[in-house]
């Protein structure tokens, strides 16, 4: 159910785009317990020349960088499990992008049930009616 929105300073490739995407959907299946059939993802390719980190942009500075956030239902996971994600989604892109600029960012979002969802139905709703 969590979307991901995705910006790295990379061209647009088939082969990138599918390490990226299983590569997140690894990580945030394992990690934060999300179901793999329902997690969404875009991808935004920013050309290095136009991503600017301290004044500078990447292309002069020589590295990549990347920056997603992913929204997940408040409550439903806990601060170890969201800090070994951003851990372990930093040393993933470190590897998918080097040289990567330490200044690369991973936002998880905490959004409220009754005002996040899918297919037209609330998260709160989808808890609700599974209750017996």
């Amino acid at each position: 159910m969590p979307i991901l929105n995705v910006k790295i300073s990379q061209p647009a490739s088939a082969a990138l785009t599918q390490a990226i995407s299983e590569t997140l959907l690894e990580l945030t299946t394992r990690i934060l317990r999300k179901k793999r059939e329902l997690t969404a993802m875009t991808l935004t390719h920013v050309p290095p020349e136009q991503w600017v980190v301290g004044g500078s942009t990447l292309a002069a500075q020589g590295k990549n960088s990347f920056y997603f956030d992913i929204k997940v239902v408040d409550g439903t996971n806990t601060k170890d499990e969201k800090a070994q994600y951003i851990a372990e989604c930093f040393a993933a892109f470190g590897q998918l992008l080097a040289p990567l600029h330490e200044e690369s960012y991973i936002h998880v979002q905490d959004v409220r049930a009754e005002a996040y969802g899918f297919g037209g139905l609330t998260q709160e709703y989808r808890y609700i009616k599974a209750k017996p």
